[in-house]
């Protein structure tokens, strides 16, 4: 199929949702631009901070997005594109831009609370203790699967026959094998220090000096150039295993500092290289298309993804695998953690952050679904992606690889600049999700003390401590577990907790006598797909293998599900009878 076919439909379809579905979810919650925010209600200038439209766009997309709208169509492309591109369309129109707004929008209305405490006042004490409980899993899935795969990205490496340009003998090399490989993540691995050694300045000539949201873009475009450039002057090559523990350090101090020191700040910076990325695939894209390029992955790749014990059936896991490029529990958790206490204004900058960023991230998706469908060949992505030794799956890497034979084919850009610029493109947003993961874990089990016990005890009310907590137990699940059997994991505890926000958030609209089948129904669907892919994995992966950590995960996960079929069969029992009195 032709790849700008794929790219007008998409688009096509993307700009309805967020021109007209948009605009009926804002019917439904009333905006209208006479409702005051908490960031200016609750202002405390650490997280509740006033911020200008662009800026917040930039750090919430830097947030929801991270690796997932790319490592999971990624690794989903073995299922063969059709089926990929279907999903990633239809669940962000009807499904993923509805569960971000509508949280966005309900935190809001509730003084930037959590959707756990949201939750609490729809469903209930036994709703919010069960919304803990499906978070804290998810983000511990999320972090070590973004640990595990920060820490092979940026030490990756590809043989250089693959890269036949005079500019690819500049890049260092190692032998492997007597093979020289060109050090691609070294060279990532620098500019990710450099910008985020940057992030202090800018954070404080934005939020402490007020210089224009113009000037902050200019400096920020000019450390992701000059990041580069020192990479490939001095790339740093280091272990896996020994990235996995720096960043873990690191994201322990980093997710109790003010949001606008780092965390902000690099978003935006970072923000760049996405844009750029993004503006990139699709000119490619446009390019390639003109010219009749077709997509060289195969359309219906199912049966055969089937016959692999790795992968599996095509419904239900491929709507946990492509978690992030079509709905995303972790969304909620950014727009009810952070991007609430920041909205400026409901409107317009409700729809432009909450449906236009999933839209944005929906194309994304798609965008690497092209990239790695034609610039990489099918068996090359095969053995990166999925090789017969699971802890040697690298999907950044693919992905790399294919927007570095994608931009090759369209503008004859060296293939090496493009992998490294695809590295670059993950690996900003990956660390951001590891210390955002880290600091919303925090605000949770912060949270969960205060739910538990009538007296926090001090050492438990310490952000360090909760930090260490989260941390711990991310390392020690990245540390004993392969990508992909994490990614699944993640997967189904981050599309079972968009369900249940999907869930809770109809709820409360029903509690204020709006519509709220269009959130509903989308919500029950996630809910029962999940539930399929956890009792899959169950009985065909985790119990086989006698892996305890994710039995014991995938164990948790049902029951509290259950847990919450329970509670939403109650609520909606004493609505009808109320109805009835």
């Amino acid at each position: 199929m032709n790849v700008l076919l794929i790219l007008v439909i998409t688009v096509a379809v993307f700009f309805i949702g967020y021109r007209f579905y948009g605009r009926f979810i804002e019917k439904v919650f009333d905006v209208d631009g006479s409702h005051a925010t908490p960031a200016h209600e609750q202002r405390d200038d650490i997280d509740f901070v006033p911020t200008k439209k662009f800026v917040l766009f930039g750090h919430h997309f830097a947030s929801i997005a991270g690796g997932g709208p790319i490592l999971g169509p990624t690794f989903a492309l073995i299922f063969g594109y059709l089926p990929v591109w279907l999903w990633i369309v239809v669940g962000t129109f009807l499904i993923g831009a509805v569960h971000d707004f509508t949280a966005l929008l309900a935190s809001v209305r509730e003084n930037g609370r959590s959707m756990a405490e949201i939750a609490e006042k729809t469903l209930g004490r036994t709703g919010f203790m069960l919304f803990i409980g499906f978070t804290v899993i998810m983000l511990l899935m999320v972090t070590s699967v973004f640990l595990t795969a920060t820490a092979k990205a940026l030490s990756s490496m590809y043989p250089m026959s693959h890269f036949p340009s005079d500019l690819a003998q500049g890049v260092r090399t190692v032998d492997v094998n007597g093979v020289p490989h060109a050090v691609i993540g070294g060279i990532a691995s620098t500019s990710v220090i450099v910008i985020s050694c940057c992030a202090p300045l800018l954070g404080y000539l934005l939020y402490k000096r007020g210089i224009s949201v113009l000037l902050g873009s200019v400096i920020a475009i000019t450390v992701c150039v000059v990041s580069v450039l020192v990479g490939f002057l001095h790339p740093i090559s280091i272990n896996p295993f020994v990235w996995q523990i720096i960043l873990s350090i690191y994201t322990i101090f980093a997710a109790g500092i003010p949001v606008w020191l780092v965390l902000q700040p690099r978003d935006f910076t970072n923000s760049f290289l996405l844009y750029g990325g993004v503006v990139l695939m699709i000119a490619a894209t446009v390019v390639i298309g003109i010219s009749g390029g077709t997509i060289a992955a195969p359309a219906n790749n199912i049966a055969a993804a089937a016959a692999m014990s790795e992968v599996g059936w095509v419904w239900p896991l491929l709507f946990i695998t492509v978690a992030c490029g079509a709905i995303s529990g972790f969304h909620a958790l950014v727009a009810g953690g952070t991007s609430s206490k920041q909205l400026e204004n409901e409107r317009p900058d409700a729809r432009y952050v909450g449906y236009g960023g999933m839209v944005l991230e929906g194309l994304l998706a798609m965008g690497v679904v092209i990239a790695v469908g034609y610039g990489l060949k099918f068996d090359e992505f095969v053995g990166i992606v999925h090789p017969a030794d699971p802890t040697k799956s690298n999907p950044i890497l693919a992905f790399a690889l294919g927007l570095g034979g994608m931009l090759n084919s369209a503008f004859g850009m060296p293939k090496i600049i493009g992998t490294i610029f695809g590295i670059l493109m993950v690996e900003g947003f990956v660390v951001t999700t590891l210390d955002t993961g880290v600091r919303l874990n925090r605000y949770l089990l912060e949270e969960l003390w205060r739910a538990i016990f009538p007296r926090v005890p001090k050492l438990l009310n310490t952000y360090l401590f909760n930090s260490l907590l989260c941390v711990a137990l991310m390392f020690l699940l990245a540390y004993f577990n392969a990508f992909g059997a994490l990614w699944k994991l993640f997967g189904s505890a981050n599309q079972l907790l968009a369900a249940l926000t999907l869930i809770t958030v109809s709820m409360w609209l029903l509690q204020r006598g709006k519509r709220y089948m269009f959130a509903f129904i989308p919500g029950i669907f996630m809910f029962a797909t999940t539930i399929a892919a956890l009792i899959y994995l169950l009985v065909f992966s985790y119990i086989p293998s006698g892996n305890i950590a994710l039995t014991a995960g995938d164990i948790m996960l049902i029951l509290l599900a259950i847990g919450v079929v329970v509670l939403v069969i109650r609520f909606l029992l004493e609505r009808r009878r109320s109805a009835r009195a």
